[in-house]
């Protein structure tokens, strides 16, 4: 039975996003901890070989990691559940005149061969996914890795305030979809206030466990925060790699 992911808010969030703020939705430059990654992994690589060094993106959005991959030589993917998202992609591409292989879809079925990329990276993406949805991600990240092959995440942790704070006013409204993912960001006074969609956390234990069930094997956990509001409000990310044997 092919899994069907409940992401419809998700779509809807990000289309409006994009479609209304452009550019302006997201960051235009890459993710600090990625670019770490990349140079642990595959900067080294020759220039004239980059070219054979698949790399996929879940999560693309308007492409302020995935211009960064491309521009470095690599064959450069992104997928990403909007449309807005990846014609800004597109058009973030083009200027940095380098190109990408570019789908919308559904990051728990790719629809690519199995034994196929040489690295996915997944930078605060496959947080907008419950768990059970996050489970099946992974899975599908096993299945598209070849063996050997590099997996990054940069994930909210439950060390966040906002994970460990009252997230909605209202007693009734239902809190959490499931042990580990918010229905939605609530608290008006906290960073990524209205997105309003499944937002998940998971501490370093929780992340292993799921990496280990899924066939990967964590080989790089750290943690990366920062505060807000005059140092009131912290929020934390766990920076996780790890590989296929």
């Amino acid at each position: 039975m092919v899994h069907e992911p409940d992401n419809k808010d998700q779509r809807s969030f990000y289309d409006a996003a994009y479609g209304t703020a452009g550019f302006g939705a997201q960051r235009l430059f890459p993710n600090e901890e990625l670019c770490r990654f990349m140079g642990r992994n595959f900067f080294p690589v020759a220039q004239e070989t980059r070219g054979t060094v698949k790399i996929l993106e879940t999560g693309c959005g308007s492409g302020a990691n995935l211009w960064m991959i491309a521009k470095q030589g690599f064959d450069a993917y992104g997928i990403d559940l909007s449309a807005e998202g990846i014609a800004l992609c597109k058009a973030m591409l083009d200027h940095y005149e380098t190109k990408a292989t570019l789908n919308v879809g559904d990051m728990t079925q790719t629809g690519y061969a199995a034994d196929y990329f040489d690295a996915v990276v997944d930078v605060f993406s496959s947080n907008c996914l419950t768990r059970n949805d996050g489970a099946h991600f992974l899975a599908e990240v096993a299945r598209i890795l070849k063996p050997g092959g590099k997996f990054f995440s940069y994930f909210p942790s439950k060390s966040s305030d906002t994970w460990t704070k009252p997230n909605h006013p209202d007693p009734d409204f239902k809190q959490r979809l499931d042990e580990d993912t918010l229905n939605g960001l609530h608290r008006i006074d906290g960073p990524f206030q209205g997105n309003n969609y499944a937002f998940r956390f998971l501490d370093p234990d929780g992340y292993d466990a799921m990496l280990e069930a899924a066939g990967l094997k964590t080989t790089h956990c750290e943690l990366s925060g920062r505060t807000y509001r005059g140092r009131e409000e912290y929020f934390e990310f766990l920076v996780i790699e790890a590989s296929k044997p």
